[in-house]
């Protein structure tokens, strides 16, 4: 099951609340705590393009043990996070309150506002750039988007923006797979 004894996402205090939550050392506060006025999606697999295990988490919590993939020697000194992360089969895992900056988007620009870690949340979809993303990951997302909607009134279905809109020319992610007319369809 998706989300734990939920039918509608619900935000409480910077948290959904029926989901797991894993605190990431990678967060700080806002420099402007109310303005939290979009979402950035993501797509993260560890190692790339192999999907499940808990590598997502020990990166998201600086445990990463570079000696257990190739890979991982690369990036296990990099210290980044995401508000939440959505699986393939749609389970949610929050990592930082939505009040709390992410370091999800790095050097980004958007709208004519550069540093866009300091008012969008992060949303990273297990996946990459040459495979599509499940139903219900689609679904699962509708309804964080949703919620963030009801709960933070700056964002609307106009302001959630993929990772390769804020950072062109270092970022292609969440990637020429990801539906955004299905996403636009369903959020109406």
């Amino acid at each position: 099951m998706a989300l734990e004894n939920s039918t509608q996402l619900v935000c409480q205090d910077g948290l959904l609340t029926g989901i797991k939550y894993r605190s990431s050392p990678n967060q700080d506060p806002r420099p402007i705590k109310d303005d939290i006025s979009g979402i950035v999606i993501h797509n993260i697999s560890l190692p790339p393009g192999e999907f499940g295990g808990g590598w997502i988490d020990d990166l998201f919590l600086n445990t990463l043990n570079p000696n257990a993939h190739p890979y991982f020697e690369q990036i296990a000194d990099m210290h980044v996070s995401a508000h939440l992360l959505i699986r393939r089969d749609g389970e949610i895992i929050q990592y930082v309150p939505f009040h709390q900056r992410a370091w999800h988007a790095g050097v980004s620009c958007w709208q004519d506002r550069e540093r866009c870690n300091d008012f969008t949340i992060g949303i990273e979809l297990e996946g990459c750039d040459d495979q599509i993303f499940e139903q219900q990951q689609y679904l699962t997302l509708v309804e964080a988007i949703q919620c963030l909607c009801r709960t933070y009134p700056k964002i609307t279905p106009n302001t959630v923006i993929g990772h390769q809109h804020i950072a062109p020319d270092r970022k292609t992610d969440p990637g020429p797979y990801f539906d955004w007319d299905y996403l636009s369809a369903l959020l109406k």
